[in-house]
């Protein structure tokens, strides 16, 4: 049985974990701030996002770009600030959500769709929208179920996203122009369709390893971190304390498994924490 340790804890809402330059950069969205922290618990914060931070990734001349949710645009934290470089507005029915960005730079994010936190808000489809680095976007799928987590094979031509409320994962091959076509269903967990139910696996951040496998932040149900293969078999799968919410593979190996740990319903109260176990097959792909 896998069990995690604590690396670093009072934080808000930790959210959307990647393993750059030797440190894990993550997104606290009950402070604001995108942090880092290293493997001795030494943490840092790189910049302050007013409108809640959640997905990260990097241009090709290492310049950090950053999902503002509330507000949805997408940032550039250029030498002396923030840049607004795509407003999704047009795009994104709710706040924007977690995105993965490949190697040239081309950022794919998702969005709600609907307000979560408000009872008699009526369930809507999302988009998956790419943003090139001169700031042109263009939606890339639509009737997505809450897209969440995502990542990119190896050899850059397969993005794998969760749909958290359709309990599964869907697969899109990336064409030359970052186009995706030959939507497919990569793993279904359960035939209840969409629904919000605690009682079912819900997949929310993710990350790829180098067998072709996908570990999985799944805070419904029991708040498990489980391992799938193509084809929904599960490998591995263990419990934390609170809610799991995301995953990361990092460290000097690549085998430590960062984990982002909070309440829900308490996500500015201090208790998120980053956690960390140790496991056999190494990361891969992106983010």
């Amino acid at each position: 049985m896998l069990k995690t340790e604590i690396l670093l804890d009072g934080l808000g809402f930790p959210e959307a974990p990647r393993w750059h330059d030797g440190k894990l950069w993550f997104s606290d969205m009950g402070t604001c701030r995108v942090m880092t922290v290293d493997l001795d618990g030494n943490a840092e914060t790189v910049v302050e996002v007013p409108e809640q931070p959640s997905g990260l990734g990097w241009l090709p001349d290492n310049r950090l770009l950053v999902v503002s949710m509330k507000d949805r645009c997408l940032l550039r934290l250029d030498p002396d600030g923030l840049v607004e470089i795509a407003d999704l507005r047009e795009f994104a029915s709710f706040h924007c959500n977690d995105m993965v960005v490949d190697r040239q730079g081309r950022a794919y994010i998702g969005n709600f769709g609907f307000d979560l936190d408000d009872p008699d808000a009526a369930f809507k489809h999302a988009v998956i929208v790419l943003v090139t680095p001169d700031g042109a976007v263009r939606i890339v799928a639509d009737e997505m179920v809450f897209p969440n987590g995502c990542v990119i094979t190896p050899d850059g031509g397969t993005l794998i996203v969760a749909e958290s409320f359709a309990s599964r994962l869907t697969a899109f091959s990336i064409e030359s122009d970052g186009s995706l076509t030959g939507r497919r269903v990569w793993a279904q967990f359960d035939d209840l369709g969409f629904t919000m139910s605690d009682e079912r696996i819900g997949p929310d951040g993710i990350c790829l390893d180098a067998e072709g496998a996908i570990w999985i932040a799944s805070p419904s149900g029991r708040g498990e971190v489980l391992r799938v293969r193509e084809g929904g078999e599960i490998t591995h799968r263990f419990t934390v304390e609170t809610q799991p919410f995301a995953v990361m593979l990092g460290g000097p190996d690549l085998r430590t498994l960062f984990v982002c740990t909070t309440v829900l319903s308490e996500r500015a109260s201090g208790r998120g924490r980053i956690e960390t176990v140790h496991v056999d097959v190494p990361g891969a792909g992106l983010p």
